[in-house]
């Protein structure tokens, strides 16, 4: 991918909290959820289909929901189309696909200002695509730009651009690679195929593959690869094939076919017998899988062994949890999925070993809980929730018109690898229709082959993943020369072509609000949408992980986590299959601010997924055993995250720019492990008592529910629930900070190949402060974006990194500025540098916003406010984000009225004010043995933390 820039009740419980409401269980017992069959029926993308001589396939589906259209666009070549020595090489080309064509100079610049969103591309073993969505009146640029780059894009390649996406690529894979755990695919990847098949190469590749790609290499990956009869274009949204066809003629009709992507022979391979591997990582606990492949996507046992690894490890009530996690507690966490290719599926059961549990004794019981699914299968019940779960998810795909995983997605891969559209169809019917014993059959046929066993145990890492993710041969065959750079002729191939102009957008149109108040009091607040049959209902607390500040560190969030398994009339499996039954999802979290709720469901079974959410949020158990269980899965997590780099670096900043006794100067949601070991249930009781009741909730709505059918049903659930009557518990968020300075924060991570930079500084603003639109311009140009400076410099320019960006938070207290990358390790201390230089530049005037900026960041953004809406999650995060900062209700309707009034002066100013480089503390984790000498140069105000040092307490 293109893109990763930097998401029981105590005795002493009150009345309203002691024993199950029994509306609510009367409201689960009469309801019954819909047919699967039904729910099928619901998943449907009507297209039509037309073909242009050259060959190029375009697929339209009309939807009017919004004026946006998904321009999505498969290139039928993939990772596994790569010859030897150039692993990774389709990738790196998807890449070099957006350093503009011979028409086009930049391929994002056109499109973010014509208020593209989603702007991206993705390479897998089988494919290599493009998306965005762009507003309607930008449909013909971005038809124009994807037609430039599909037929003259080599007169646009040089020396120099191929380098700098070496570089950003590289950088990825060391991203990647720097990870806990972080080079398990590799090793998946080496033990179930052979040298020379084409899936057992990463599409990341190795560094010496990536190091030897040439521009001749590009010229004929481009030439063999990239015609137009070997492309799927997907338009979806607000347009029709009428209006299409010539459109599509106009732009891509004169490019010439070319030759045929052949066809790749790629069998499912299976062991000569059981295989084993050990790698040591720098990690907190063992991480044990069992895996085999599986078949192509269109075998019949394809749909059938998705269903069994879901019952296996997928829900939430699967085999593995239930007996792994909740039941006998020998792991942390588990999972079971088929990873499903076009010709091959890698079929995988994991487990992470919890501490202290023998590693033997945890891996034979995994061996018995997959041996008994295999032997059995899943029973009606169990197959029917994963089914109903399945068709759930797909139906929230069709909320999306674009992007990956959207409707046009959908449509072009049906198309791409079975030939058919609509072939979604044919899978869902086929998981409706599926047999316990049509499971079994499969799942035998597959997994009582060899199976491969690798484990990930803690340790000093010792292999490079520099040296992984290649053909398989390198150990007796040298590897690829580096790219020689010898001069290429670039030559333009087409004629000039003009960019078309993006038509004005109109006014946007964002869902009408409604608010009621229960007989309780709790606020409910309500957006109608109805282009699916799902409503997103979130029950919000003022609370968050700030009521818990640095000497609580955990709580809230161990208690928001504790809701979920299990209350006074239901345990925590009887909960999760409810929700699948259901074909609901409920999930319970902390923010800085808010502790919530939240379900998205099928209107259909509505009724009965309040019901039993409201017992989730209003009769918890937290039973003793269920605390002891979840808090060890908390420590462990904690574990993980002090073993990720990018963990370490967010849990460091914010205890050292807020100190011990602000709200904000915590380590996070997770806690520390002091804090989290003492807690019992007698203290997750109180917090509950504290915090989740009815004087400090709102409940925000959105979906397909009108508030006539709404409010019954949430009076039923939530309007009988009496709290004290007292106000909640305040957060002193205007608690004093410690002096700020600029400073370096150091944290060792041995063996790391490159740094994590994270930067923060508290503003003089809170979140509620009016008026900043003009900051958050200032901000889009700096950090935030692409295409702002930061990324460009650092990762465009430069190559040294996979992505760098700046943030604003806006909670209810103070406002943090920061600044984050992760850049290879030679470039440490260059990169603090750049950081520092850029902000300062724009701070000072050195470098203010320049027209194409501008116009990018006003006028691009008034454009893309459609696309920002396409979800029912993304207007209920907007309407509850508007309340908490006190925004009107119509904030958004007249946001391109403020965005229109701000002049580039205005975006110097908050530059000026809050985005220069003073005063950052500068949290680095990497190795200190590359990095210590490049930071001395820097003459900073150092501090080395280990990685267990109380960052708050640090000299």
């Amino acid at each position: 991918m293109r893109r990763i820039l930097m998401s029981g009740i105590a005795a002493v419980a009150l009345a309203g909290f002691a024993s199950a409401n029994p509306a609510i269980l009367a409201a689960q017992e009469v309801a019954e959820p819909a047919p699967l069959a039904e729910l099928v029926e619901k998943v449907d993308i009507p297209y039509e289909q037309f073909t242009l001589d050259n060959g190029l396939t375009v697929l339209v589906h009309t939807d009017r929901k919004a004026p946006i259209v998904g321009v999505t666009t498969y290139y039928r070549v993939g990772s596994k189309h790569e010859p030897r020595g150039r692993t990774g090489f389709a990738h790196l080309f998807e890449h070099l696909m957006f350093g503009g064509s011979e028409n086009v100079e930049n391929f994002d610049i056109p499109l973010e200002a014509a208020g593209s969103t989603t702007t991206n591309g993705s390479t897998s073993f089988d494919r290599t695509n493009y998306v965005q969505t762009v507003p309607t009146g930008a449909l013909d640029l971005a038809l124009m730009m994807e037609s430039d780059r599909m037929g003259y894009l080599l007169g646009a390649i040089s020396q120099e651009k191929l380098d700098k996406q070496r570089g950003v690529v590289q950088n990825e894979k060391r991203q990647g690679d720097n990870q806990p755990y972080g080079l398990t695919f590799y090793a998946i990847l080496e033990g179930l195929f052979p040298v020379g098949h084409p899936y057992r190469h990463s599409t990341i590749g190795s560094m010496a593959d990536l190091d030897a790609a040439s521009l001749t290499d590009v010229r004929n990956w481009f030439i063999d690869n990239y015609a137009p009869n070997n492309v799927i274009l997907s338009l979806t949204g607000d347009i029709d094939a009428e209006t299409a066809r010539p459109m599509v003629e106009r732009w891509f009709g004169a490019i010439p076919s070319g030759p045929e992507v052949p066809e790749v022979e790629a069998e499912p391979t299976t062991l000569a017998a059981e295989k084993s591997r050990v790698m040591v990582d720098q990690v907190p606990q063992a991480r044990i899988y069992r895996v085999w492949t599986g078949p192509a996507l269109t075998h019949p046992d394809a749909e059938p062994l998705r269903l069994g690894m879901s019952v296996l490890g997928g829900l939430a009530s699967s085999r593995l949890d239930n007996v792994l996690v909740r039941d006998e507690q020998l792991a942390t966490g588990v999972a079971a999925y088929s990873y499903q290719s076009e010709q091959v599926a890698i079929l995988a059961a994991q487990m992470d070993v919890k501490p202290g549990v023998d590693q033997a004794v945890a891996e034979a019981r995994l061996d018995e809980v997959i041996a008994e699914m295999i032997a059995n299968g899943p029973d009606a019940d169990e197959l029917a929730r994963a089914a109903t779960s399945l068709v759930s998810s797909e139906i929230d795909a069709l909320e999306r018109v674009g992007g990956f995983g959207g409707k046009g997605s959908t449509l072009a891969e049906g198309l791409l690898y079975t030939g058919d559209p609509a072939v979604y169809k044919t899978q869902l019917a086929a998981i409706a229709a599926t047999t316990p014993a049509r499971v079994t059959e499969a799942m035998q046929r597959w997994m009582t082959r060899p199976v491969y066993r690798l484990a990930i145990v803690p340790g000093e890492r010792t292999e490079s993943g520099a040296t992984m993710g290649g053909w398989g041969d390198e150990a007796t065959t040298p590897v690829p020369e580096p790219d020689a750079k010898e001069p290429v002729e670039i030559t333009r191939t087409g004629p000039p072509r003009e960019l078309p102009t993006p038509e004005p957008v109109g006014p946007l149109t964002f869902p009408a609000i409604e608010r009621a108040e229960l007989d309780n009091g709790i606020e409910v607040v309500l957006a109608r949408r109805t282009a699916v049959p799902k409503a997103v209902i979130s029950m919000q607390f003022d609370a968050g992980y700030a009521a818990d500040g640095a000497a609580r560190a955990g709580t809230q969030s161990l208690m928001m986590d504790l809701l979920e398994e299990g209350t006074e009339t239901r345990s925590a499996v009887a909960i999760a299959e409810e929700q699948e039954r259901l074909g609901a999802s409920i999930s319970t979290g902390s923010s800085l601010d808010t502790s919530s709720v939240t379900m998205n469901a099928l209107t259909a079974n509505l009724a009965p997924s309040l019901a039993l959410m409201a017992d989730i949020v209003r009769n918890p158990a937290f039973a003793d055993s269920e605390v002891q269980r979840v808090r060890d899965q908390r420590l462990a997590a904690i574990a993980q995250q002090l073993s990720s780099p990018g963990g370490l670096a967010s849990r460091t900043l914010r205890p050292l720019v807020f100190g011990d006794n602000h709200p904000y100067g915590s380590v996070g949601g997770l806690g520390t492990v002091p804090v989290v070991e003492a807690i019992g249930p007698d203290t997750l009781a109180r917090e509950h008592d504290r915090w989740i009741r009815p004087e400090n909730a709102a409940i925000y709505v959105v979906g397909d529910v009108t508030m006539d059918e709404l409010k019954p049903l949430l009076e039923a659930s939530f309007g009988d629930w009496q709290g004290t009557g007292e106000p909640a518990p305040a957060k002193t968020l205007d608690t004093a900070t410690p002096p700020a300075e600029t400073r370096l924060v150091v944290i060792d991570r041995p063996n790391s190949p490159q740094s994590v930079i994270y930067a923060g500084r508290i503003l003089p603003l809170t979140g509620p402060t009016p008026g900043l639109e003009a900051l958050d311009l200032a901000n889009e140009v700096l950090g935030n974006g692409f295409l702002s400076r930061l990324n460009m410099i650092i990762r465009e320019e430069k190559g040294w990194s996979y992505g760098a960006r700046s943030g604003i938070d806006a909670p209810d207290g103070p406002r943090l500025f920061t600044v984050s990358t992760a850049v290879q390790s030679d470039r440490t201390a260059d990169s603090v540098e750049l950081i520092l230089q850029t902000a300062r530049d724009f701070a000072d005037g050195t470098r203010s916003v320049d027209a194409t900026e501008f116009n990018r960041v006003t006028d691009g953004n008034i454009r893309g406010l459609p696309n920002r809406f396409e979800t029912n999650r993304q207007v209920l995060g907007a309407i509850a984000e508007n309340d908490d900062l006190g925004r009107p209700d119509d904030y958004y309707v007249t946001l391109p009225e403020t965005y229109r009034a701000i002049d580039a002066a205005a975006i110097d100013v908050a530059a000026r004010d809050y985005l220069g480089p003073e005063n950052l503390t500068i949290v680095v984790v990497g190795d200190r043995r590359e990095i210590d000498a490049q930071l001395e140069r820097l003459d900073l105000p150092t501090t080395y933390l280990d990685v267990d040092t109380g960052v708050s307490n640090a000299d």
